[in-house]
């Protein structure tokens, strides 16, 4: 099949984004590849952004425009919503925040890299992200990730957000099976988990593909500099990731069953590792393989681990 005949379905989730949809929705339909049908999941809005939906489904001429009612438990739960909906039907299937901007070949960047396989494989693709102000201003990029993409590292990290991914359907129908099962800390996380840890192959492209819109509050937190490492570190040390690894972990037992031999065994190592003494958690975790993407964080990873904080 050519790229241009592959039909996209975009699943954005949104709550409260009349300020920046707008401009999102517009870079949408400015995206190269011409068939992408828009799905939105309003989970509860408060402000104008039904309208804006609204008065965008007559100018939305690329395939179909869908708004339906979110769970209103989250923006997990409404990014599950949409993985769960079997009236979604596509070729390839990409996430969308409310207020980010793509670049116009951010789809058909994907799709290029997705025919190379077959569509069988689950596949997923996903890349690093320019990140600007309220106002539009850029001001750095989210970290530049070097080494492979595989299920070691996504046991311990997630690589690229969930505005950046596309899954071909094999990727998307697996992903639906095991969120049926078990909800999850983050989607962008869980695809990365279930995709790698069922034999698929995920692509990190080093281009930033997306314009990732920080509000002034979480600026500070933008994956734009050392301070911000620091801090990733930091909620590191303080637990808050063995709250998340709990959640992953609980998730994977429920679907273990699509778990390839050597990701199984890994996750048994990685699993085991977090008790025991010092030594033997060590040594599980050094048997394990699992990896963080920088050398700075296998080594807080290990640190981690020595002090019971993950």
């Amino acid at each position: 099949m050519d790229k241009a005949d592959l039909r996209i379905a975009v699943l954005m989730g949104t709550k409260d984004g009349a300020a920046f949809i707008d401009e999102q929705v517009q870079s949408l339909l400015a995206q190269s590849h011409p068939l992408i049908d828009l799905w939105i999941s309003d989970d509860g809005s408060n402000d104008g952004t039904i309208a804006i939906i609204e008065a965008w489904k007559p100018r939305w001429t690329k395939g179909r425009l869908t708004l339906v009612d979110g769970p209103r438990q989250g923006f997990a739960a409404n990014f599950r919503s949409m993985l769960l909906d079997q009236r979604i039907d596509a070729d390839c299937y990409a996430f969308s925040d409310q207020d980010d901007v793509w670049e116009p070949d951010r789809l058909e960047t994907a799709i290029r890299w997705v025919q190379a396989f077959d569509a069988g494989i689950p596949l997923m693709f996903c890349s690093r992200t320019s990140t600007m102000t309220e106002t539009g201003s850029l001001v750095g990029y989210s970290p530049l990730f070097q080494q492979p993409p595989s299920f070691r590292n996504a046991l311990v990290q997630s690589i690229a957000g969930g505005n950046t991914i596309l899954l071909n359907r094999a990727a998307r129908d697996l992903l639906a099976g095991a969120s049926a099962r078990t909800g999850f800390v983050s989607h962008d996380w869980w695809a990365y988990l279930i995709v790698t840890g069922a034999g698929g192959i995920v692509r990190y492209d080093p281009r930033p593909l997306v314009r990732y819109r920080q509000h002034a509050a979480n600026l500070v937190g933008a994956n734009v500099s050392w301070p911000a490492r620091i801090s990733r570190l930091g909620r590191l040390f303080k637990g808050e990731f063995a709250g998340w690894t709990d959640l992953n972990l609980a998730g994977l037992a429920l679907n273990r069953e699509i778990l390839t031999k050597d990701a199984a065994a890994c996750l048994d190592l990685f699993a085991n590792g977090r008790q025991g003494s010092l030594f033997q958690r060590l040594g599980a975790l050094r048997k394990s393989g699992v990896y963080r993407q920088t050398l700075a964080g296998t080594l807080g990873l290990y640190l981690a681990f020595v002090l019971g904080r993950i």
